[in-house]
């Protein structure tokens, strides 16, 4: 059970990447008091959890319902998932846009950047092989980790600065990216053995 959590947390942790959306979480909240912020905080990790326990419940059956096969699914999601990776290791920042801060901690903080596309793929994904509960607690366990690296984020910065958070950052895609690639192994075997 200890073990099944770890494997299951691990690909979540990545693509998470609470590390790696510091900056961009740093650029948004830049200057908000401190009461704001942690009403930003907390309405980010309800957002993300909201966004993950949906998609753990009733992924399968949207698969169902779309006739969509196990196999099809991982090698799309580990398509989209490369993408993603790729994007982030090729590009200089993580984007964003005009900030909101009474929506900014569900979106784009919640989702996207906490629970986004490659966080969803995931999740549909290693709910398949470790089953509701053991997905939905490496997802909780995740998004609140996200939280509390958000709630630190002063401190984070400092110690690691803007090249070392970088850095992290292109150290995950770059997992990310061999994830993606098991993914689509894995399907195409699937889809192979029929």
């Amino acid at each position: 059970m200890i073990k099944e959590f770890w494997l299951c947390f691990v690909p979540l942790f990545v693509a998470v990447d609470a590390v790696g959306v510091l900056p961009l979480y740093m650029n948004l909240t830049e200057g908000v008091e401190n009461s704001r912020l942690r009403k930003i905080i907390v309405q980010s990790v309800l957002t993300a959890l909201a966004v993950g326990m949906a998609f753990i419940i009733f992924g399968r059956s949207v698969l169902r319902f779309l006739n969509i096969s196990v196999a099809d699914f991982m090698i799309a999601g580990g398509a989209l998932l490369f993408v993603l990776s790729l994007r982030d290791l090729l590009s200089a920042e993580k984007g964003h846009g005009i900030v909101d801060y009474e929506s900014v901690g569900a979106v784009p903080l919640g989702v996207p950047l906490i629970v986004g596309p490659a966080v969803l793929t995931s999740i549909l994904l290693l709910t398949d092989q470790y089953g509701i509960f053991t997905t939905a607690a490496s997802t909780a366990a995740n998004v609140l980790i996200a939280g509390l690296i958000f709630m630190l984020a002063d401190y984070i910065y400092s110690f690691l600065g803007k090249v070392g958070t970088k850095t992290v950052s292109k150290v995950a895609s770059l997992l990310l990216a061999s994830i993606a690639v098991m993914m689509i192994r894995k399907g195409v075997a699937i889809f192979i053995r029929g």
